[in-house]
């Protein structure tokens, strides 16, 4: 059984892309995880496949490396700021940090979070400044905005004395001397693990307690709960209870399977020591948050809260007429099932009911996240809903309404700072701080109501031609900004049913931008573009070329159609008004009215008004 003392739980946190996954890849292959000739995934630990096709991680896991007699525990962390739950609950595990930042972003927002909630807890984080590789890397002007994000969160002495290490994670090397290091491997950080992270400070001698932190399923284990162990020793076959927060017994079973974990897999041990990080198997209630323990034990362990979500989407029954079609999970019931399972493994989504039990309003960090579940969902063959995201208000202790506020970071080219800046303005943002951030390049902060920067994102590319990089995190609730504007353009919205067709559309294009392409499937109330004014208008995009046998010299005109405008989940959810619907099934997306008969939709309007 591993000494307490020769173990080391360690976090690696930083903003999205900035290299953790691939640092972990060559962690584990340097320390002997893989054998030699065994084939080995790009970033092994991103093992869902939402996470493969984005290049980010969604959900934090853990793995270990046996290093010169000493277990260490690496938890690999979300970046992206809507995940930010899963690396508040993490921490809770861990004895230190490795802080990653980009040698040429630096901190971005997400890297102000994480840091904040890791020296919150007492860390010393060490400091890796990755990709130095980059050909506009800026190592001594990153550190020093490392030290001074340190002295805003009210770091201490202690804290900021970190050890600093130059990386290039990709290559597999890291040094301490950026000028003259050896550039060989990445020794020089597992070293630094053993020598600045210190040991659990566990007592093996109380009786067992465990803090379930990570839930997952398993189609053979089924209910699976990752964790620390606080205190005592965990056996195979020892009878256990589950505590809520609030004392109260939710389970009492019986510990049948125990794994460790080594390298990528969890491998099955008889018993686990205080300090060490387990998975466990065999539960049925038990959940996040609550303490696996000794049946002697009364008090569980305590739990820090996770920030509440900002953003909401109500999820709605497929009520198109091509409903059925694509999915085999339709009714309520059945996403009603889906999404409270899925409130329960991610404490960072609540989910509600109307009161007519036919719609849920699902909250959560921001559009990434909801549309990851929304993804996942989809292609579990379930067919629903969705409608326009809306912040969640709170009320003041004076009785005034408040909306939550986020911190934006944007990095632009020098000739688009001025739009940016004007477009932000129009949206309620304050500029908080301006300055350059390398050749040509200004960092622009700006603190902007949430609901200000839902569907910002496509207008943000096209006023920086691409070329623009924005961050956003919650920063707090701020005084309600009032009306906002929505999207500025109306919509093309079919009038009937039926197939779609070249000629119509080529007509049509005059009119604003085309979203469907010749044949395919649209319906009375489908939007099937975006109209060049402010005002909807209904189209017919079914009309065929009326033919005849008469034919004269230089009348006909080619049809030459432009290809239909694409759009993500995420785009599409951000991109709808209030009076409009995502119809996501498993192999379309497709936007629609509330209403979808025309004369429904003027009573609505005309009741609205009055």
């Amino acid at each position: 059984m591993q000494d307490p003392k020769n173990i080391r739980n360690i976090a690696i946190i930083a903003h999205v892309d900035h290299g953790k996954t691939t640092l972990i890849d060559n962690i584990l292959k340097q320390s002997g995880s893989f054998r030699e000739n065994e084939n080995v995934d790009d970033r092994v630990m991103d093992s869902n496949d939402l996470e493969k096709e984005r290049g980010i991680t969604i959900l934090a896991k853990c793995t270990s490396i046996n290093w010169e007699g000493t277990r260490i525990n690496i938890i690999d962390t979300p970046g992206h700021a809507d995940f930010g739950g899963e690396v508040e609950r993490v921490l809770s595990m861990c004895d230190g940090v490795i802080l990653l930042n980009d040698a040429a972003e630096g901190p971005l927002p997400q890297t102000k979070f994480v840091l904040g909630k890791a020296l919150k807890l007492g860390m010393r984080p060490v400091v890796m400044i990755n990709k130095i590789d980059r050909s506009d890397a800026r190592p001594d002007d990153v550190l020093n905005e490392v030290f001074d994000l340190f002295t805003s969160l009210d770091a201490t002495d202690e804290q900021l004395d970190f050890p600093v290490l130059y990386a290039s994670g990709r290559d597999g090397w890291c040094t301490t001397d950026l000028e003259n290091g050896a550039r060989d491997n990445l020794h020089p950080l597992l070293e630094l693990v053993l020598d600045h992270v210190p040991a659990p400070d566990v007592d093996t001698t109380a009786p067992f307690t465990m803090l379930s932190t990570l839930l997952g399923s398993d189609s053979y284990l089924g209910r699976t709960l990752t964790g620390k162990i606080y205190s005592g020793v965990a056996k195979v076959n020892m009878p256990v209870k589950a505590i809520s927060l609030d004392g109260k017994t939710v389970e009492t079973f019986r510990l049948t399977k125990l794994f460790s974990f080594n390298g990528v897999d969890r491998v099955p041990v008889e018993e686990a020591v205080a300090g060490d990080i387990v998975c466990i198997a065999g539960m049925v209630k038990t959940s996040v948050a609550d303490t696996i323990c000794d049946p002697s034990v009364t008090e569980p362990i305590n739990s820090d809260p996770v920030d509440p979500p900002t953003m909401a989407v109500t999820i709605t029954v497929n009520d198109s007429p091509y409903a059925g079609q694509e999915g085999k999970k339709l009714t309520s019931t059945m996403i009603r099932e889906r999404l409270m399972a899925e409130a329960e493994t991610n404490v960072a989504i609540k989910v509600s009911e109307s009161d007519g039990k036919d719609a849920f309003e699902l909250a959560g960090r921001g559009e990434l996240q909801l549309g990851v579940l929304i993804e996942t969902m989809r292609r579990e063959g379930f067919e629903m809903t969705v409608s326009r995201p809306r912040v969640i208000y709170k009320t003041d202790e004076d009785g005034k309404r408040t909306e939550p506020y986020e911190e934006v970071t944007v990095d632009v080219d020098d000739e688009y700072s001025g739009a940016v800046v004007e477009k932000m303005t129009q949206r309620k943002a304050e500029m908080t701080d301006m300055r350059p951030s390398g050749v040509g390049r200004t960092r622009i902060i700006f603190l902007a109501p949430s609901r200000s920067l839902i569907g910002y994102q496509s207008q943000f590319l096209t006023d920086t031609r691409g070329t623009g990089l924005m961050n956003r995190i919650f920063h707090s609730y701020g005084p309600y900004k009032g009306d906002i504007g929505g999207r500025r353009n109306g919509a093309l919205i079919s009038n009937a049913t039926g197939e779609a067709v070249a000629y119509a559309i080529f007509n049509l294009q005059d009119r604003g931008i085309i979203m469907v392409d010749h044949q395919e499937k649209v319906y009375e109330g489908m939007i099937v573009g975006e109209h060049n004014r402010e005002n909807d208008l209904e189209v017919n995009i079914l009309k065929g070329k009326q033919l005849t046998n008469v034919r004269a010299s230089g009348t006909d005109e080619a049809v030459r159609v432009i290809p239909a405008k694409r759009m993500s989940l995420e785009e599409m959810i951000a991109y709808i008004n209030d009076d409009e619907l995502v119809e996501v099934t498993p192999e379309s997306l497709r936007l629609r009215k509330v209403y979808l008969k025309e004369h429904e939709r003027k009573t609505a309007a005309r009741q609205a008004k009055g």
